[in-house]
């Protein structure tokens, strides 16, 4: 089990470097595109659709990785003053929520995305790009995203909050 966990999380921390290198990738085109656009008067017909394809894909890929280090957004005023197992059975709820929001998440966007590929569906823009190829990215991002919020599950039931520890 200790090394599944150590698996997915090295799973989550390599998605989440595809993902802050796409978003690095996106400012490069972003800045492309507004010169092209405003200092030789040529924009592309590519820009701001494949800015927002790989935005879409870095924020899902990304998902998991924010949940192993703790970094989605919280608010714990109650939680931080209330003793251990309260705030470890608030933490569980909270990721068993996750979790099944996940589990949807990935049997529907999977259910879309096949829809999309036998109905051959394109954006409506002039490069015409499949929508599976973006709609692909929820069931994939949501599925990491499980995978991950059960090992967290597990860390905070077992009180093992370091990912980087040999107690879980």
């Amino acid at each position: 089990m200790v090394m599944m966990f150590a698996l997915i999380d090295r799973i989550s921390d390599f998605f989440g470097r595809i993902a802050a290198w796409l978003f690095f990738l996106i400012g490069g085109i972003i800045v492309f595109e507004v010169v092209a656009r405003y200092v030789f008067l040529a924009p592309t017909i590519w820009g701001e659709e494949m800015s927002r394809f790989l935005q879409i894909w870095a924020t899902y890929l990304a998902a998991a990785y924010v949940l192993k280090n703790r970094q989605l957004i919280a608010i714990d005023v109650v939680t931080s003053k209330m003793p251990d197992l309260f705030r470890i059975i608030c933490e569980s709820c909270a990721l068993l929520v996750i979790a099944l929001f996940s589990l949807v998440a990935l049997i529907y966007g999977i259910e879309i995305a096949v829809e999309s590929i036998k109905v051959g569906r394109a954006t409506s823009t002039m490069l015409a790009v499949p929508k599976w190829m973006s709609e692909i990215s929820i069931p994939i991002g949501f599925g990491l995203m499980l995978m991950q919020t059960f090992v967290e599950l597990v860390r905070t039931v077992t009180r093992s909050d370091d990912p980087n520890s040999s107690a879980h």
